[in-house]
């Protein structure tokens, strides 16, 4: 029997992630915002690199990117890179205990903080501070939940686990 999975599951996270992104949060609550679409992208190329490409990260930022009104580009480039890292190196991430994995899920975050901090540098954008380092934290922080969750929906989608619940 095939376990050929549809990659809606992936898609509707994705659309999911893309939603938290752009949700309109207090101020004090805006700096904390984890990088939902970041981790998103990195769980998917991490479990279903066929399906879930670079290609995909890349259209998902410029998504972002049009969504924040940023500069055009900055988090397609970002997310191109770290779903390269996570594409490049999926087959050791996934067999990483679940410490190492998150240590490895805040050097990923930290590679696309800092991308984004060069490519503000070089437009002549102040830097925020704080502000860039504090999405890394709470990402690292919700990935194991993230991960689980996202584990759950892919079981179903691949038809291991019959029910969500």
């Amino acid at each position: 029997m095939s376990r050929s999975a549809s990659v809606w599951p992936a898609i509707a996270s994705l659309l999911a992630a893309l939603a938290l992104e752009v949700l309109p949060l207090p101020a004090v609550l805006e700096l904390w915002r984890p990088p939902f679409l970041a981790l998103t992208i990195i769980y998917w190329c991490m479990m279903w690199p066929n399906k879930i490409s670079i290609m995909t990260a890349f259209f998902c930022g410029l998504a972002l990117d049009v969504l924040y009104g940023s500069l055009l580009g900055q988090n397609a480039l970002s997310l191109s890179l770290i779903s390269f890292l996570t594409f490049r190196f999926h087959l050791q991430i996934r067999i990483f205990p679940l410490l190492q994995l998150t240590a490895s899920i805040f050097a990923l975050l930290a590679i696309n903080a800092f991308v984004q901090l060069w490519i503000d540098g070089i437009a002549g954008l102040t830097p925020v501070g704080l502000g860039r380092a504090l999405p890394v934290v709470t990402g690292t922080l919700v990935w194991p939940f993230l991960m689980s969750a996202l584990d759950r929906l892919r079981y179903v989608a691949e038809n291991r686990n019959p029910s969500l619940f």
